[in-house]
């Protein structure tokens, strides 16, 4: 089971929604299975896909750091639709810009990348952090471990091609 997924774009960013919808149901649905997380039946979950003129004015706003970033986390609050209780899990915050830029950088393909940051987003939502040395290796380890679930690479492998022959 995964949370019913929202997406919107902002920035006038262009993508396959289709495609990406997809790949994130296959996404979470490995993150849910792997890290055994726990929500309510018609729990909730927003994506927004922009470009850095949004992450940059939301990173200063959230984190005070005035520059973009490739993802951001807003975790959310319990919600009560009529009978139905579910929660909304939060919002999941990705620069396509920036995505593209690092996966360019670290020579990865643009799709593993923004894969990569659906996890780690997702994860953020559940208290997944990274500020000590012991949250980042807990929860790089968990997403290395989905990512290869899903054939790709560790993202945190300085040079994931360095055991290639060219």
């Amino acid at each position: 089971m995964i949370p019913s997924i929202d997406l919107s774009l902002q920035d006038g960013v262009s993508i396959d929604e289709t495609a990406f919808l997809a790949r994130a149901v296959n996404i979470l649905s490995e993150a849910v299975e792997m890290a055994d997380l726990k929500f309510p039946d018609g729990a909730e979950l927003s994506f927004v896909l922009a470009g850095d003129k949004t992450l940059k004015s939301l990173n200063n706003q959230w984190r005070q750091k005035n520059k973009p970033t490739n993802v951001l986390s807003f975790p959310g609050d319990d919600i009560a639709v009529g009978e139905a209780a579910g929660m909304m899990l939060g919002d999941i915050v990705i620069s396509l810009e920036t995505t593209a830029r690092e996966a360019s950088l670290e020579n990865k393909t643009f799709e593993d990348h923004l894969s990569h940051l659906v996890v780690h987003g997702f994860l953020h939502l559940f208290g997944y952090d990274h500020e000590t040395d012991e949250e980042a290796n807990q929860m790089e380890s968990l997403e290395t471990r989905i990512l290869n679930e899903l054939g790709i690479e560790d993202p945190y492998d300085a040079n994931p091609y360095e055991n290639e022959t060219l």
